[in-house]
């Protein structure tokens, strides 16, 4: 063979071994990475209805396909010696939605109704953590919201808050549903009214910035499990929450007929806990959310951010707020979102 051929089948047999050791590592690499890709449960793999949503994140990430989706230190799968749960985590401070000061990991529902035509919404959930920096007075400090309804129309209200809240120091917190009075006309001030499930309602606050009141009695501990169903049924609201060890609770809300539609009418707790606002509480519409386009969300909708709560946010350093308990994490272990049923069915 003459030297010029030897190097010729040199050089073509160099390139074949490269060739093959490349290709090796790179089925390595798609192996490892199929390998990584199974490992993972996804929260749909845990709530198989996630394909009914789309999530906003606490650092503003979106997505509409929540199919094999999850993101580490907002949206992901923890499992405890009860099973699976999917992990939904925000901190005081971070990217918000465009209505709104607080941040969220949370579900909105792709379906959009009108409460006539209604829903249902059921959640079993516990809460591993809200905010542990705030001010006493502030109603919204301490707190995450765990399931809502939502109006994208009007004035873009709040048929529905479900919240649980504990005050630092408290071994118990409480959970509570407010309605958001749909203010007729221009008058947009918001104004909840706030109903007490368990423990105390919104609108029991400290004395003054880091004095508390007394810990509710019957309410719920962090990491203790709680479910609730919101069933809009022709444009009535049922509402059910239970725990284990609790008195089963049920409420009824109509969302068609206003119960505030009058001065005379608007509850003294309304009027207290916005005594300080320039219109004062203003009055409902008759018809309340009759034909106003609604849907549901759920998650952890973030309550204690620093504007109204003067929660600690570390200069929105999401890291550090989550080191030093500025962040709200809830659990769910099962859900479900679907057409409304007949109540008691």
């Amino acid at each position: 063979m003459s030297i010029k051929n030897l190097k010729s089948t040199t050089l073509l047999l160099f390139v074949i071994c490269f060739t093959l050791i490349i290709s090796s590592c790179l089925n390595k690499d798609k192996k490892q990475s199929d390998e990584d890709s199974k490992s993972i449960t996804y929260p749909s793999d845990v709530i198989p209805f996630m394909d009914k949503w789309k999530i906003l994140l606490g650092d503003g990430t979106r997505s509409d396909d929540l199919i094999g989706f999850h993101k580490e230190g907002f949206f992901y799968v923890e499992s405890d010696d009860t099973g699976d749960w999917v992990v939904y985590k925000t901190p005081n401070s971070g990217v918000t939605s465009r209505t709104s000061s607080n941040t969220r990991t949370e579900l909105g529902e792709k379906r959009h109704w009108i409460p006539e035509e209604g829903g249902k919404l059921t959640g079993t959930l516990k809460v591993k953590h809200v905010s542990t920096t705030g001010d006493a007075t502030a109603a919204s400090s301490y707190s995450v919201v765990v399931g809502q309804i939502h109006s994208d129309e009007g004035h873009e209200n709040e048929p529905l808050k479900i919240y649980y809240k504990k005050f630092p120091g408290h071994t118990k917190g409480s959970v509570f549903w407010n309605y958001e009075i749909n203010t007729e006309g221009d008058n947009i001030g918001r104004f909840d009214y706030s109903t007490a499930v368990w423990g105390h309602d919104f609108s029991v606050v400290g004395t003054d910035a880091t004095t508390y009141p007394n810990e509710p009695k019957d309410g719920i501990a962090l990491g203790e499990e709680f479910s609730y169903e919101v069933n809009v049924h022709k444009g009535i609201m049922y509402l059910t929450f239970i725990s284990e060890g609790h008195e089963t609770k049920t409420f009824t809300k109509s969302l068609i007929q206003s119960e505030f539609a009058t001065r005379e009418a608007i509850p003294e707790q309304v009027k207290r806990v916005y005594a300080n606002r320039e219109k004062g509480g203003g009055v409902e519409r008759d018809t309340a959310y009759a034909g106003e386009i609604n849907y549901f969300k759920q998650g952890a909708y973030n309550q204690a951010n620093p504007k109204s709560t003067k929660s600690e946010v570390y200069g929105g350093d999401i890291a550090k707020q989550y080191a030093n308990g500025s962040y709200a994490e809830v659990w769910f272990k099962a859900a479900t979102v679907g057409p409304s049923t007949e109540p008691n069915k």
